[in-house]
C-alpha cells in the first residue's frame, strides 16, 4: 500500500519529522514501511535543483514571429522582469494574443536537468540555452514527463492558482511515497486516514478528523426509505449494511491536479472525476465505494423507482463486469441488483452495464459492509483481485460505510458541481453491539515488565480512539473499542496497544531474573543432524520435497495393481485443498523424490540426493501424543542414486550407471558411521516399486529398517525418468536412531594395537545360495579376535568353482593387540578359519 507523506500531512503536521526518523518509528509500531521513493528530493532519481526549478506565472503570451505553432510567453519567476520563453506547449497556443494572464506553472531554468519529453523511457538532459526560430531561450514551462511525474508527455502542469510565485518546485509538488507491508486482517490501517492516525498517537500530535464529519457538514439523513431507490439487503450475514446516496447534476471531467497526483503517487490510475473520488475515499478512508449511473438502473416490475436489491447469486447466473468479462456465479456469491438483474459482484467490481460514462448527469452512490470471508471467496473463485475485494477481505467497519458515502458526495459537488440529496438510503441489519474491556493498567506493567506511566496509558489509548468510560478503583478502566478496532477484542490486546505506541524500543535492557532452565539435548535434532554430515560426507545433496502430493503418485508407484503397495495406515486427504497435485498427505517419500530426480536429470546427468521428512498417515489406535489429530507423523530417511559413476567416485572413464552395489556401499558407510555395520542383516525382499530380484532389506535385532534397491522399470517409465538405473532408499528414520542410540549406549572403548596388521587374501568356494555376508561374518568369527576385517572384492562363477557353486575372495586384516604375528601364527589362524567354514557352510579352499 502506497501512501504520499504530503497527503498524511493533511490530518496530522509532520513537517518536522525526518522522513527515516518516521520510518523507524512506524516500523516498531508495526507498520512496516517496506521501501521510500522521493519525488523532488535529493534522495529521488531526479532531483529538482531549489535554485533552477520553481513556480512561475505565465501573464502573456504572444505569436512566434517566425513559427505557426510556437508562442513566446511571458513568465513571471519572481525577478525583476519578465522572461521569454520559446514553447509549444498546446494549451498555451489557444492563449495567443492574451495579456492578462495568471496561469501557475512549473519552471526550469538553464542547467536544470529534467527527463526528456520527447523520448520514450526516462532519458535525463541538462536545460542549455538556445536560439529556436531567431528567438533566444534559456528556460522552459515543465511538463509531467518531464518532471518523473508521469511516464507519458501530454501537457506543461498548470499549478493550483493560489500557489506562491519564485519558491523551489519541490516545497509545491516534492514528496516521499511510503510503502507499507501490513501484514494481517487489519482493515483499519488500509487508508491514508488510519495510517495518520496512528503517526499522531505516536508522535502525540493532533489528529485533524475533518474527512469523517462530512455528513455533519452536509447536514445529512439517514433512512431505510430515502425515496430515489428501493432498498432491499436479503441475505443480512453476507451484507450486514448497505447505504446508497444520490448526487444530481454532475459535469463528468477531468480530475484536477492534486487528486490525479495523489491517485498516481498511490498507484492508481485517473479515470474521470466521479471515478477518481470513489477510488479517493477509498484511499483515504479504507471503504472502498461504487458509483452507478442511476439512468442505467431499472425499477421492479410495476414500479417507477429504481431498486437496489442485495442476495445471493444463483448457481450459474452471469454478469458483465467493469472489465469487460462475463463472471458465472455460484449460489455463495453476492450480487448487487436492480429490478432487471446484476449490477455488481459485492464488494469485488460492478458491472458494465451502469458505469459512469461521459454523459452521466445522476449517480448512485453505494457504500456497503460484506462478510469479508465470503468475498475473500468470491475473488479467488473467480480469479477476481481488486482493490475493493482486497480491502473487504481485510474487515471493514461497518460503521465508516455512511461517513465515506458523504465524504464522497461531498467531494464530487466540489468537483463536479453535483448537487447532494441530503437524505441517504441506510439498510443496517447487522449493527454490531458495542465492545466494552476493562483494562488494569497495574496487570499492563506485570505484562509487559516495565512500568508505563498511568497518565502516558491513557494518552495513548486516548488518541487511539479508545475511550475510557469509567474508572473503577479496584478493577481498572472501562474502556469503549471502536467499531473499526476488529482485532481487539481482549484486555491484553489493550495492553499490546499501549506497549508498541509507547515504543519497545523504550523498554530497558534486563537480564533474566532467574536461574537460566537447564540446557537439555535435543536427541531427535542431534541425530538427525549427525545422518545429514554423514550423507553429506559421502558425496550425496540434500532436498526437501512437498509433504503434500499428488493422489494418483501412490497408484503409479504399483505397477502390478493385484500386489498391494503396503503404505502405512490410511491416507489423509485436504478438505480445501488449492490444487488436486496437492491434495494428499504423503506416507512414503519415495515419489517426491522421483519428481526431483525427474527435474534434475532434464539437465544434468547424475544425481545422488537424500532427505530426512515426515510421512503421514490415520492409525487406528492413536498414541497420546497423536489423540488430538489421530494422524502418525514418523520420520523417514530417503536416498536416491542415478546416472553415470564418474561424477560422485570412480574414474572419468567409467560411464557405468551406478546400481544397486553403489547404494548398498553409502549405507554401510552409514551404519559403520553409526556403530551398527556388524549387527546388520541383509535380506531379499520383494516390493512392487522395485525391480524384481534387485531390492532387499536390512533388519537390526530382528527389526526391519526398510528397502533398498533398484525402482521397477515401469514405475520409473511412469515418473519419465530416463532409462537408466535409480536406486533408491526409504527407512524409518526413528528406527535407524533408536538403534544408534543403544549401540552407542553398548560400546565399549578398546586398546588399539601397537603392532603392524598383516593383510592376506582368502577365497572360498561356496553354494550359490550361500550369502557372501554369512561367509564374512563366519570367517570374523572364526578368526576372533585376530581377524578385526573381512573384505568381499570378488565373486567368481565359471568351470573352476564348479556347477552351482561361486567363488568369493576376501581381503583379511590380522592383528594381535599383544604381539607381532609371524608365519606360523597366520598359517595356524588360516586352517582354523578353513575348517570352520567347511564345518558350517560347506566351504572350500579355492586353489589357484
Amino acid at each position: 500500500m502506497k501512501i504520499p507523506l504530503s497527503w498524511i500531512q493533511d490530518y496530522v503536521n509532520v513537517k518536522d519529522v525526518p522522513v527515516q526518523e518516521l520510518r523507524k518509528r512506524l516500523d516498531l509500531a508495526g507498520l512496516e514501511v517496506d521501501s521510500i521513493t522521493a519525488i523532488g528530493y535529493p534522495e529521488a532519481e531526479l532531483p529538482w535543483d531549489p535554485e533552477k526549478i520553481i513556480t512561475a506565472e505565465v501573464i502573456a503570451v504572444r505569436p512566434h514571429p517566425d513559427a505557426d505553432r510556437l508562442v513566446l510567453a511571458d513568465v513571471n519567476y519572481g525577478g525583476a522582469a519578465p522572461e521569454i520563453v520559446v514553447t509549444g506547449a498546446p494549451s498555451l497556443y489557444e492563449y495567443r494574443g492574451s495579456s492578462d494572464l495568471h496561469l501557475k506553472v512549473a519552471f526550469a531554468w538553464e542547467g536544470a536537468e529534467l527527463y526528456d519529453g520527447h523520448v520514450q523511457g526516462w532519458t535525463k538532459r541538462r536545460l542549455k540555452k538556445t536560439e529556436i526560430r531567431g528567438i533566444a531561450s534559456r528556460a522552459m514551462v515543465g511538463s509531467e514527463k518531464e518532471l518523473g511525474l508521469a511516464e507519458e508527455q501530454t501537457d506543461i502542469i498548470y499549478l493550483p492558482g493560489d500557489t506562491p510565485v519564485g519558491v523551489p518546485l519541490v516545497e509545491i509538488l516534492g514528496d516521499y511515497i511510503l510503502d507499507f507491508d501490513i501484514k494481517g486482517p487489519f482493515g483499519h490501517l488500509q487508508s491514508v486516514f488510519g495510517i495518520a492516525r496512528e503517526i499522531a498517537a505516536l508522535l502525540n500530535r493532533p489528529l485533524s478528523p475533518q474527512p469523517l464529519h462530512a455528513a455533519a457538514r452536509l447536514g445529512l439523513a439517514a433512512t431505510g426509505e430515502p425515496g430515489f431507490v428501493s432498498l432491499e439487503i436479503q441475505d443480512p450475514d453476507l451484507c450486514p449494511r448497505y447505504t446508497a446516496m444520490m448526487i444530481r447534476d454532475l459535469a463528468i471531467g477531468v480530475s484536477p491536479l492534486w487528486m490525479q497526483l495523489r491517485l498516481r503517487r498511490a498507484g492508481m490510475r485517473s479515470i474521470n472525476n466521479i471515478v477518481d473520488i470513489t477510488n479517493y475515499v477509498m484511499l483515504e478512508l479504507g471503504q472502498p465505494l461504487h458509483a452507478f449511473d442511476y439512468a442505467d438502473l431499472r425499477a421492479l416490475p410495476g414500479e417507477e423507482t429504481p431498486a437496489i436489491i442485495v442476495r445471493r447469486a444463483r448457481e450459474g447466473e452471469q454478469m458483465q463486469t467493469l472489465d469487460g468479462e462475463v463472471r458465472t456465479c455460484d449460489e455463495e456469491m453476492l450480487l448487487i441488483t436492480d429490478g432487471g438483474g446484476p449490477v455488481a459482484i459485492g464488494g469485488v467490481m460492478g458491472g458494465l452495464d451502469s458505469e459512469v460514462a461521459p454523459e452521466t448527469r445522476n449517480v448512485l452512490l453505494e457504500a456497503a459492509s460484506f462478510n469479508f470471508i465470503n468475498i475473500r471467496r468470491t475473488s479467488q473463485t473467480l480469479k477476481l483481485f481488486t482493490e475493493s475485494a482486497g480491502r473487504f477481505g481485510k474487515r471493514v467497519d461497518s460503521e465508516l460505510a455512511l461517513a465515506a458515502a458523504a465524504r464522497a458526495a461531498e467531494l464530487m459537488a466540489a468537483l463536479a458541481g453535483g448537487t447532494v440529496d441530503v437524505v441517504a438510503g441506510d439498510l443496517y441489519p447487522g449493527k454490531p453491539e458495542p465492545v466494552i474491556l476493562t483494562y488494569s493498567p497495574d496487570r499492563a506493567d506485570r505484562i509487559l515488565g516495565v512500568v508505563i506511566p498511568r497518565d502516558e496509558q491513557k494518552r495513548i489509548l486516548a488518541a487511539l480512539d479508545f475511550r475510557s468510560e469509567a474508572t473503577n478503583a479496584g478493577s481498572g478502566w472501562q474502556i469503549a473499542v471502536p467499531s473499526y478496532r476488529l482485532d481487539v477484542t481482549r484486555p491484553v490486546d489493550l495492553v499490546e496497544e499501549v506497549a508498541r505506541v509507547w515504543g519497545y524500543d523504550h523498554f530497558p535492557h534486563t537480564l533474566i531474573d532467574e536461574p537460566v532452565p537447564p540446557l537439555r539435548r535435543n536427541l531427535q535434532l542431534e541425530g538427525e543432524d549427525r545422518i545429514r554430515d554423514i550423507l553429506i560426507r559421502l558425496g550425496l545433496d540434500e532436498v526437501i520435497t512437498y509433504s503434500l502430493i499428488d493422489p494418483a503418485d501412490e497408484d503409479r508407484l504399483n505397477p502390478n495393481p493385484g500386489q498391494a503397495l503396503d503404505l502405512p495406515g490410511e491416507p489423509v486427504a485436504l478438505r480445501n485443498y488449492l490444487s488436486l497435485e496437492r491434495s494428499l498427505l504423503r506416507r512414503t517419500l519415495l515419489p517426491g523424490a522421483l519428481r526431483t530426480a525427474w527435474s534434475n536429470l532434464r539437465f544434468q546427468e547424475s544425481i545422488a540426493i537424500f532427505e530426512i521428512g515426515h510421512i503421514y498417515y490415520r492409525v487406528g489406535n492413536p498414541k497420546p501424543e497423536q489423540a488430538e489429530t489421530g494422524i502418525a507423523e514418523p520420520r523417514r530417511l530417503l536416498m536416491l542414486l542415478s546416472g553415470p559413476r564418474q561424477d560422485r567416485w570412480q574414474e572419468p572413464t567409467d560411464r557405468r550407471p551406478v546400481d544397486y552395489f553403489d547404494l548398498k556401499g553409502i549405507v554401510e558407510a552409514l551404519l559403520r558411521n553409526l556403530g551398527l555395520e556388524t549387527a546388520s542383516q541383509w535380506t531379499r525382499v520383494s516390493h512392487p516399486a522395485y525391480h524384481p530380484g534387485r531390492s532387499g532389506a536390512v533388519e537390526i535385532a530382528g527389526r526391519a529398517l526398510g528397502v533398498i534397491g533398484e525402482i521397477h522399470p515401469l514405475v520409473r517409465e511412469v515418473f519419465d525418468l530416463p532409462a537408466q538405473p535409480v536406486v533408491v532408499l526409504d527407512w524409518d528414520l526413528d528406527l535407524l536412531l533408536a538403534l544408534a542410540q543403544e549401540a552407542g549406549r553398548q560400546k565399549k572403548a578398546q586398546n588399539i594395537s601397537i603392532y603392524a596388521p598383516v593383510h592376506e587374501d582368502l577365497a572360498l568356494v561356496v553354494a550359490e545360495a550361500t550369502p557372501a555376508l554369512a561367509v564374512q561374518r563366519a570367517i570374523i568369527e572364526a578368526g576372533y579376535p585376530l581377524v578385526i576385517q573381512a573384505l568381499l572384492f570378488d565373486i567368481y562363477r565359471g568351470p573352476q568353482a564348479g556347477e552351482g557353486k561361486k567363488s568369493l575372495a576376501f581381503a583379511l586384516t590380522y592383528q594381535s593387540p599383544s604381539k607381532s604375528l609371524d608365519e606360523r601364527d597366520i598359517e595356524k589362524l588360516r586352517q582354523r578359519i578353513v575348517k570352520q567354514l567347511a564345518r558350517k557352510l560347506n566351504a572350500v579352499l579355492r586353489s589357484a
